[in-house]
């Protein structure tokens, strides 16, 4: 495994790149927008391809390097179902895994801090974001945040793993870089109480400032999707429920199994894993013979519409102008309770 600890001096924020194998795909956990050249620097340096970046939580303290992100590489963004960020590319809950070839990230929902806190799980380490700090724990007197809720996150959820995990936190701001399980446990100071209420008292009787880019950060990171209407090629679900029925149109489900397992499928639609969508529409790929007979149209969808209107873009570069999207998303067409295929598996891919 690739892993990679970096720094940010001006909000004392921790962020890790991870990737299975030289060559391979990585994935960046809480990117900092100052902080995306020397991303993009490493990346190159360690010759990795960014598929995912995702953010723990909505954050206070710096602004979000994820739009920046994926503008820059096209990759998918991820963040907690709970988020009230407007549109990233893949939401998850607890229980979900975040995967990129060769390593698979357990998400855990730890809120406290906000109420869309997550932490990511690897065998031998845990990203605890700001759920649990070194020494310390996340401050929960902003909107979404709630003492006792973190009380349950930690003392229910992550002390229970192994002694040994070791704790990769969102900040810290003594020079510490990771921590243990077990060290948590035995020497973090906001840990030896005895109840939950000992806890609360604890968090209520925290007198910290904001910090410094609260206002700015916490509206920019509200809003990071994409311009969706991709020109003239952004559909609503019924103009693409009126183009189904119309010859030489076809579907394209950007998704991962998880995501059309747990919500289904459009039916008839073919699967074509966003990660793998690139060389499918370059020369000689399957869906670049698709789209090539004069009056065949694809219209790609996924979740709630990111990774679709970035496909739209990806296929225009490839010189494919026939490709529209859903705008929303899967989210969208379920809510105009638009036909879906209950099971994956039935709809596949070329």
């Amino acid at each position: 495994m690739i892993f990679r600890q970096l720094f940010d001096p001006v909000s004392c924020t921790y962020t890790y790149l991870l990737a299975g194998h030289a060559g391979g795909e990585a994935l960046i956990i809480d990117p900092v927008l100052d902080g995306v050249e020397r991303y993009a620097e490493l990346l190159g340096e360690l010759d990795l391809r960014l598929v995912k970046a995702l953010d723990t939580h909505l954050h206070a303290d710096h602004v979000s390097g994820l739009g920046a992100l994926r503008d820059r590489f096209n990759c998918i963004t991820v963040m907690g179902a709970e988020s009230t960020v407007d549109t990233v590319s893949m939401r998850v809950r607890d229980g979900d895994a975040v995967d990129i070839e060769g390593l698979e990230l357990g998400a855990m929902h730890t809120p406290g801090h906000t109420d869309d806190s997550y932490c990511f799980l690897l065998p031998d380490r845990v990203f605890t974001g700001d759920t649990l700090l070194i020494g310390g724990s996340g401050r929960t007197d902003f909107e979404g945040g709630d003492a006792a809720e973190q009380y349950r996150s930690i003392f229910g959820k992550l002390l229970l793993l192994a002694d040994e995990t070791l704790v990769f936190p969102g900040h810290d701001y003594n020079g510490r870089t990771v921590s243990t399980i077990a060290e948590e446990r035995r020497l973090n100071p906001r840990l030896q109480v005895r109840t939950l209420e000992d806890y609360v008292a604890i968090m209520d009787a925290l007198d910290l400032p904001d910090p410094k880019l609260m206002d700015t950060a916490v509206a920019a990171n509200r809003s990071i999707g994409i311009g969706q209407s991709a020109g003239d090629r952004g559909l609503g679900v019924d103009d693409a429920l009126m183009l189904r029925s119309s010859p030489g149109v076809v579907f394209v489900d950007l998704r991962e199994d998880r995501e059309r397992a747990r919500d289904g499928v459009i039916p008839d639609s073919l699967h074509v894993p966003y990660g793998g969508l690139e060389p499918r529409l370059g020369p000689g790929g399957d869906l670049a013979e698709l789209l090539a007979p004069e009056g065949r149209r694809v219209v790609f969808y996924c979740s709630y519409g990111e990774r679709s209107a970035l496909a739209v873009k990806m296929a225009r570069e490839c010189g494919h102008g026939a490709a529209y999207h859903i705008m929303g998303g899967m989210e969208a067409w379920k809510g105009a309770q638009a036909p879906v295929i209950g099971a994956a598996g039935k709809a596949e891919g070329p």
